[in-house]
C-alpha cells in the first residue's frame, strides 16, 4: 500500500460531479451578501448614506462597520489591525466598506450603486519607496498584537513608520568576512506582487442560533478560524463549529481568517443564514503574495569559498498585516540560502502600503529570496570563471551540518540532488547558440512548533474511519492519510473512509499548510492506527492464545501461530453485540532552542535545472526542458508526489515569465484573468521530469517528509541562470517578460554601449 500509486479516494466523487464544494452548499432560509468596495486607495470616511439601498427590492439589511454585532471589529493572525468593514479610514482600493444582505445575489448586487459614501482622499503610499520615504503617511499609528501564535509574541514594529515588523539575525564578523573576500558582489533583486488564483474564490456561509455559530468555509485553517471567531463574538470554542467542504484550490490564500467573521456578523444581524461569495475580481482585491526587494551582498574567495553574506530585505505587505510578519521572519530565516557561510547578517522588514493585503502563498516568502541568492550564485561563478554546479557543490551544506545554531541539522543530500539535476538536464553537453542551462537549489523551514491529532475508529465489521481536520485542497491528503491507516491495519484502501473536517467534531489540527500534512498529521494518523493495531493484537492474544508480540495483522485478520480471526469476529467476541475500537494519535512539535521558537521538524528542499532557448530579436524565452528534484524521504504515493512537483513548477513558471499585479496611483490595473496571465498548458516545457529522491530520512511515516512547495521555489532562478548562459544577460526583476529580456539584450549589445 505504501509506495504505490493508489487511486485517489476522492476521484469517484469529483469525476462524477457528486463532490460538494462550498458553492454546492445550500442552507435552508439562506440569503446573500454583497460588498460595496472603495474605489479609492486611501481616504477618511466622512459620511455613508445607505437609505436608498435599504429601500431597494429584496434588500434585508445594509450595514456599515458601526452596525456589526461583534465584540471586536478587528482581526488578524499577527496584529488585530484589519476591520471587518472599513472603520473610519479606507486603506486600499477594493476594501469593503458597506455590506448589503438581500434575498438573492442579483438583488444585493443591484442595490450596491445606491450606496453613497463621502470621503476625503489621503496621500497614497502604494510602493516600498513611497512607504519608506521620510515624512510618508503612517497607515497604522499603533498596532495591537493578536497573540495567537508563540512565534509572533515578539513582533517589532518601528513606531512612527510603516514598518510593522522587523527581523534580524547575525553570526560571525561581517566586516572581517568581507575584508577576507577576493570578490564582493552586490545586487538588488525584485519580485512582484502575485495573485494566487485558485479556481474557487473565497466563500462562506454562516448560521447563528441560540446554540452558537456554524460556518461553512473555504479555509485551510479551520481551527485558527474558530479561535478567532470565538474571540470576536465572545463565545466559548465549544459553541463555534466550522465545516469545510472540498476546496477548489488554495495556495495560502485561504489561510487564517478572511471573510468568515463578516459573514457571521451579517447572519447574526439578519437572523438568517447568510452566504458571502467573492468574485474572481474581488479575490484579486482581497489577497496576494508579498512583493519583495532584496539587496544581497556576498563576499567570496578566489577558489569559490563563500565567506560573508549581507541580506537586506523589504516585503511589501499591503494595507494590513495578516500573516505577513510571520512570512517576513520565517522566510528571512533562510535568506542566506543552504550554504556554509561563516559571516552572515540578515535584516528584514515588513512594510504597510495602500495595496491589497499580502498573505501566505505557496513557498511562504522563500521563492522571493531564492530568486535573489540563486541568481547571484551564478553571477559569482561567472566572475570567478567557475562552473555554477561546482560552486554550489563546494559551498552547499552536507547532511548533518548545522544550518542555524539551535535548529535541526540539514537532513538531506544536497550534493547528490544537484548532481542528479545536472545529469538529467545534460549539464556537460554542448549547447547550440542562444541555448543555455541553469541550476538552482533552496531550503525552506516548515511551520514549527505545531500540533496535530487524529482518531481512527475500527468498526464492528472490520472497516475503519479516519477522523482528521486536514483539509483536502487538491493535494491528495485524504488519499495519503488513508493509505497510512490501510497499511497499519492491513486493510484494502476501499475499507478505509476518511471523514470530512467538522471543527467542533474533528480532532485538532493546527494548519493545512507548510507542506506538513503527510509528514506531521501523518505521524498523528500513524500513531492512531497503531493504537488500534495494538488493541487488536491484545484482543487476539486473549482469543487465540499466545503472546501479542507473536501476532500480526494480515488482510483484515489477526494472525497467530495457533490460527487466525477476522476483525469482525474478534470484535464481536470481545464486545458481544456491538462495539468498536478507537485509536488516538498526536504529533506535537519540539520547541527546542531554535531562534524562531521551534525546531524545524524537517527541511523542505528543492533543486531544479532548466534549459531554455532565447530569441534575441523578440526576447521570447522558450523553456525546452525542466527537471525538478523532490527530496521526499519516502513517497507514500509516488504519483501524487510527482503531481505536486509538476503543479508547483507550473506555478513557478507563472511568476517567472508573466505573472504580476500592476499598480498605478494605488489602483490595481489588472484584477481579472483578462489582464492577469496565469500559466496554461502551452506554457509547459517540451520535456518535464520530476525525480523523487527517497532516502528514508524524513521524520514522518516510513521516513517521509513534505514536498508541497519545493517544486515552486527554484524555478525562476534556474530559468534566469539558463537565460544568462544562453545570451549573456542577467535579469534581476521578475517577471522575465519578452520585453524585459529584449531590453536587457539590447542594453548589452555593443551598438548600445
Amino acid at each position: 500500500m505504501i509506495g504505490t500509486a493508489a487511486k485517489r479516494v476522492d476521484t469517484p466523487e469529483k469525476a462524477t460531479g457528486r463532490a460538494r464544494f462550498i458553492s454546492d452548499v445550500i442552507v435552508p432560509g439562506m440569503v446573500h451578501a454583497k460588498l460595496w468596495r472603495s474605489p479609492v486607495p486611501h481616504a477618511r470616511i466622512i459620511a455613508i448614506d445607505t437609505s436608498r439601498a435599504r429601500k431597494a427590492p429584496g434588500v434585508i439589511a445594509v450595514l456599515t462597520a458601526k452596525d456589526l454585532p461583534v465584540k471586536d471589529l478587528y482581526y488578524g493572525p499577527a496584529f488585530k489591525d484589519q476591520p471587518l468593514l472599513a472603520d473610519g479610514v479606507i486603506r486600499h482600493a477594493g476594501e469593503p466598506v458597506v455590506a448589503i444582505v438581500a434575498e438573492t445575489i442579483a438583488l444585493a448586487d443591484a442595490a450596491l450603486p445606491l450606496v453613497a459614501v463621502e470621503w476625503q482622499e489621503l496621500p497614497v503610499v502604494d510602493s516600498l519607496d513611497a512607504a519608506l520615504a521620510p515624512g510618508a503617511p503612517v497607515l497604522h499609528e499603533r498596532a495591537r498584537p493578536a497573540v495567537h501564535f508563540r512565534d509572533l509574541t515578539s513582533l517589532k514594529p518601528i513606531a512612527g513608520t510603516n514598518i510593522c515588523h522587523q527581523y534580524s539575525y547575525a553570526r560571525g564578523d561581517l566586516d572581517r568576512g568581507f575584508a577576507e573576500a577576493d570578490l564582493v558582489v552586490e545586487q538588488t533583486f525584485t519580485f512582484p506582487m502575485v495573485h494566487h488564483y485558485s479556481l474557487e474564490p473565497h466563500c462562506a456561509i454562516a448560521r447563528v442560533d441560540p446554540t452558537g455559530i456554524t460556518v461553512w468555509a473555504s479555509t485551510q485553517h479551520p481551527f485558527p478560524v474558530r479561535k478567532e471567531v470565538a474571540e470576536m463574538f465572545g463565545l466559548p470554542l465549544a459553541r463555534v463549529q466550522v465545516i469545510v467542504p472540498y476546496l477548489g484550490g488554495a495556495y495560502g490564500n485561504k489561510s487564517y481568517t478572511k471573510i468568515e467573521p463578516l459573514t457571521i456578523a451579517l447572519a447574526s444581524h439578519v437572523r438568517r443564514p447568510v452566504r458571502l461569495a467573492l468574485t474572481v475580481e474581488e479575490g484579486f482585491k482581497t489577497v496576494r503574495r508579498a512583493a519583495v526587494r532584496y539587496r544581497l551582498k556576498t563576499g567570496v574567495r578566489r577558489d569559490g569559498t563563500l565567506v560573508a553574506r549581507d541580506c537586506e530585505i523589504y516585503y511589501q505587505l499591503g494595507a494590513y498585516a495578516d500573516v505577513g510578519p510571520r512570512v517576513v521572519q520565517k522566510s528571512a530565516y533562510t535568506a542566506a540560502g543552504p550554504y556554509r557561510i561563516p559571516n552572515v547578517r540578515i535584516q528584514a522588514y515588513g512594510v504597510y502600503t495602500n495595496t491589497v493585503v499580502s498573505v501566505a502563498f505557496r513557498g511562504y516568502g522563500v521563492p522571493q529570496l531564492t530568486w535573489a541568492y540563486e541568481s547571484q550564485m551564478d553571477v559569482i561563478a561567472e566572475r570567478l570563471g567557475l562552473d555554477p554546479l561546482e560552486l554550489r557543490l563546494k559551498n552547499v551544506l552536507a547532511r548533518g551540518e548545522v544550518f542555524i545554531e539551535g535548529d535541526r541539522p540539514v537532513d538531506c543530500d544536497y550534493a547528490g540532488g544537484l548532481r542528479k539535476a545536472a545529469a538529467a538536464i545534460g549539464w556537460t553537453e554542448p549547447t547550440p547558440p542562444r541555448r543555455g542551462r541553469g541550476l538552482a537549489c533552496t531550503i525552506k523551514a516548515p511551520l514549527a512548533p505545531s500540533v496535530s491529532s487524529a482518531m481512527v475508529r475500527l468498526h464492528a465489521d472490520g472497516s475503519a474511519t479516519l477522523l482528521t481536520a486536514t483539509v483536502e485542497i487538491g493535494q491528495g491528503a485524504r488519499t495519503t492519510l488513508s493509505q497510512i491507516v490501510a497499511q497499519e491495519l492491513a486493510l484494502p484502501l476501499d475499507r478505509v473512509r476518511i471523514a470530512r473536517p467538522e471543527i467542533g467534531m474533528s480532532p485538532y489540527d493546527q494548519a493545512t499548510s507548510a507542506s506538513r500534512s503527510t509528514t506531521l498529521m501523518g505521524l498523528a494518523v500513524l500513531r492512531a492506527a497503531r493504537d488500534v493495531r495494538d488493541q487488536l493484537l491484545a484482543i487476539g492474544a486473549r482469543q487465540l492464545g499466545g503472546d501479542a508480540t507473536a501476532m500480526t495483522l494480515h488482510d483484515g485478520a489477526i494472525v497467530a501461530p495457533a490460527g487466525r480471526c477476522r476483525y469482525a469476529e474478534a470484535l464481536a467476541a470481545h464486545f458481544g453485540t456491538g462495539g468498536e475500537l478507537i485509536g488516538r494519535g498526536t504529533y506535537r512539535g519540539e520547541r527546542g532552542h531554535a531562534p524562531l521558537g521551534g525546531e524545524a521538524p524537517f527541511w523542505e528542499v528543492g533543486m531544479a535545472a532548466a534549459e531554455v532557448e532565447v530569441d534575441e530579436d523578440t526576447g521570447r524565452v522558450k523553456l525546452l526542458r525542466y527537471v525538478s528534484i523532490a527530496d521526499v524521504g519516502k513517497a507514500i504515493n509516488p504519483r501524487e508526489c510527482e503531481a505536486q512537483e509538476e503543479g508547483a513548477a507550473m506555478m513557478g513558471i507563472g511568476h517567472t515569465f508573466f505573472e504580476q499585479m500592476v499598480y498605478e496611483g494605488g489602483q490595481l490595473l489588472n484584477p481579472s484573468l483578462i489582464d492577469y496571465r496565469v500559466p496554461v498548458m502551452g506554457d509547459l516545457p517540451d520535456e518535464y521530469r520530476s525525480v523523487l529522491v527517497e532516502n528514508g530520512d524524513g521524520p514522518g511515516p516510513y521516513g517521509a517528509k513534505g514536498i508541497g512547495e519545493s517544486g515552486l521555489i527554484p524555478t525562476a532562478p534556474a530559468v534566469a541562470n539558463a537565460i544568462a548562459r544562453a545570451v549573456g544577460v542577467r535579469i534581476t526583476d521578475l517577471p522575465m517578460t519578452p520585453e524585459r529580456v529584449w531590453r536587457a539584450i539590447q542594453a548589452s549589445s555593443p551598438r548600445f554601449a
